[in-house]
């Protein structure tokens, strides 16, 4: 490894969504990658983007972006469905860095599929863009997709509903067209929502599997990194979280989802 690529190793990977959904990302790229130092921008003030059009969602993910870069990240990681699908190419134009994107595990769930229908959980704006459009168009295969957005779901979870009354009523209202249609696999096309996947579970039922695709994207991160010869090897990586939003409202949900306490400082982006 040269002197550049050894200093280069040694920046963090950035993560950015609307809030703390993309933690579910952060936390798989954290199991793949225990060594990397992972920095975090939440950008609350304008959560969460799945209500917004394509073009807010495109100018705050550039935003973001390229504060992500400026701040020494050595790749981004988009970790929200939303803004991957509005601004992925645009995010890979404007920035020098690598940059990941999510996109829902639909060709996972139809290669596992047995019932030969699938529902697919996500925001309004995930659904409606032309990066979903494509994915069913390749991968849909004869399958029965059922799209069913989630609105004021993010909220509920940004809030720190990550089970109860509240939330299962949620989910028994957004799953019904799910289970009448009697699909097997449900697609977790936002990255909040698998926080609550213990009580999507149990809504669903027994016959029914969750697919997310967190796992993939930390083993895309790693690909890429370990091509770059920047990953670290050694020591423990640290988790540094931003956010657009309030810190004080913000860091309790963070220490609960993560796990630990962990300080959010605030960003103007």
């Amino acid at each position: 490894m040269s002197e550049e690529q050894a200093t280069g190793a040694q920046r963090p990977i950035g993560i950015f969504d609307s809030g703390v959904g993309g933690l579910s990302v952060a936390r798989e790229i954290r199991r793949a990658l225990p060594a990397e130092d992972l920095l975090y921008v939440a950008d609350t003030a304008y959560c969460p983007y799945g209500d917004r059009s394509i073009e807010e969602v495109r100018t705050r993910a550039l935003a973001v972006g390229r504060y992500v870069q400026e701040a020494g990240a050595k790749l981004l990681v988009a970790a929200c469905n939303t803004a991957s699908g509005a601004a992925l190419e645009d995010l890979r134009a404007a920035l020098t860095i690598p940059v990941v994107g999510l996109e829902p595990a639909v060709k996972t769930a139809v290669a596992r599929t047995r019932a030969r229908r699938v529902g697919v959980m996500a925001t309004s704006g995930t659904l409606r863009s032309d990066r979903f459009a494509r994915l069913l168009s390749a991968y849909a295969d004869g399958v029965q997709v059922l799209s069913q957005p989630c609105p004021g779901l993010a909220d509920l979870i940004e809030e720190g509903h990550l089970d109860g009354e509240v939330l299962g009523a949620r989910l028994e209202e957004l799953t019904r067209p799910l289970r009448e249609a009697g699909v097997d696999m449900v697609v977790l096309g936002c990255t909040h929502y698998l926080f609550v996947a213990p009580a999507l579970e149990r809504v669903l039922g027994p016959g029914v599997a969750l697919v997310d695709s967190a796992p993939a994207i930390a083993r895309r991160t790693a690909q890429l990194l370990g091509q770059a010869q920047q990953g670290r090897r050694d020591g423990a990586g640290g988790l540094r979280v931003l956010t657009t939003g309030e810190p004080e409202k913000v860091e309790p949900v963070v220490r609960r989802l993560w796990g630990e306490a962990v300080a959010v400082s605030g960003a103007r982006i």
